[in-house]
C-alpha cells in the first residue's frame, strides 16, 4: 500500500532538522499537518490564524506560545491547541524544538497577521 506511505523529501531516514508541510493526505484524512524539527533557537511563524483549530504534539525542546492573549512555555510530553480563527505564533527554545502540527482541514488556510 505505498499510497498510503510518504516519505520524506530529502530521502533522509531520521527525524532531525525536518520541516515539511503535508497537504490532502491519502486516505481522507481529512488534515494537514506541518512536521518541524529544529535545534535552532528563536525561529517560528509570523502572527497569523486559520478558520480551524490547530493542535501542536510537542515531541522534544520547548517554544514560547503566543495564543490569542495567553503567552505559555509549551514543551516536550504536551499538546498545544489553538482555537478556530485565534491569533497564534510560537518561538523555539534554547533547547530545539520537535512537533507535528495538525491542521484540522486537509488544506492550509492561513490569515497572516503581521
Amino acid at each position: 500500500m505505498d499510497s498510503l506511505v510518504i516519505n520524506r523529501t530529502d530521502g533522509r531516514s531520521d527525524g532531525e532538522e525536518w520541516a515539511e508541510n503535508y497537504e490532502e493526505l491519502p486516505g481522507g484524512a481529512g488534515i494537514s499537518l506541518i512536521l518541524e524539527s529544529t535545534s535552532r533557537a528563536g525561529v517560528g511563524p509570523r502572527l497569523h490564524q486559520h478558520p480551524y483549530a490547530e493542535t501542536f504534539l510537542i515531541r522534544r525542546g520547548s517554544a514560547t506560545f503566543t495564543i490569542g492573549d495567553v503567552e505559555l512555555e509549551g514543551h516536550a510530553g504536551q499538546i498545544l491547541v489553538a482555537p478556530a480563527d485565534t491569533p497564534h505564533t510560537f518561538r523555539t527554545g534554547s533547547d530545539g524544538y520537535e512537533a507535528v502540527h495538525i491542521h484540522a482541514n486537509e488544506r492550509f488556510v492561513t490569515t497572516w497577521l503581521e
